[in-house]
């Protein structure tokens, strides 16, 4: 079957998106086909701003729609703490807890060799200037990376620049363990594992 242009075109730019396969590239493209044009239009006027409206703090390297963005420049977040996290999305994450209250550094990834992805490509050498700063004191840095092999890696090369650069900073990372409401036995062992070296005081 001959589709036209118009909607393969759409379908392989769908496929392009990660997670996104031939066939539900195919169900997306035809479900916009009985989408009322007005939707159509503010859906593609918000794919078409998407670049032209949003910029990367210049502090902590955030997707904002200012500069510096809200957090970085509230007047009520503690700026001697920085959570270091991976990706936009980690922020989001953290922001909706409600209970972090200090700022972040946005690394835009994780070192991962194998994919040639190394310190230059990330946002590593604008955090360690921040260490510097005679405005806002840094007095601990949070570690936040993925408990996987690229962020354990990622963390522990962080940990070793910044007392390189600055042995007083406080370096944590984030508690690792069981998930609330879950069971022991469906638990694997390294998570296990972790939740015994992370137990404290009850």
């Amino acid at each position: 079957m001959n589709l036209p242009r118009s909607l393969r075109k759409l379908i392989e730019s769908f496929e392009k998106l990660p997670g996104i396969g031939p066939k539900t590239a195919q169900r997306l493209a035809f479900y916009l086909l009985h989408v009322p044009q007005e939707n159509l239009d503010d859906f593609s006027q918000a794919v078409s701003q998407l670049k032209e409206k949003t910029i990367l703090c210049s502090i902590c390297f955030n997707v904002s729609e200012t500069d510096p963005c809200p957090v970085c420049g509230s007047q009520t977040r503690e700026k001697s703490m920085i959570c270091v996290v991976e990706e936009p999305l980690d922020v989001l994450a953290l922001e909706k807890t409600n209970v972090f209250k200090g700022s972040y550094h946005v690394l835009h990834g994780a070192l991962s060799p194998l994919n040639n992805i190394g310190p230059d490509e990330l946002y590593i050498d604008s955090l360690i200037k921040r260490l510097n700063s005679k405005s806002w004191p840094v007095k601990e840095i949070i570690l936040a990376t993925n408990p996987n092999m690229e962020g354990e890696a990622t963390a522990m090369y962080l940990a070793k620049r910044i007392r390189a650069k600055n042995n007083k900073i406080k370096i944590t990372r984030l508690g690792q363990g069981l998930p609330t409401g879950a069971d022991l036995e469906y638990a694997d062992e390294t998570t296990l594992a972790k939740s015994l070296d992370g137990r404290k005081d009850f």
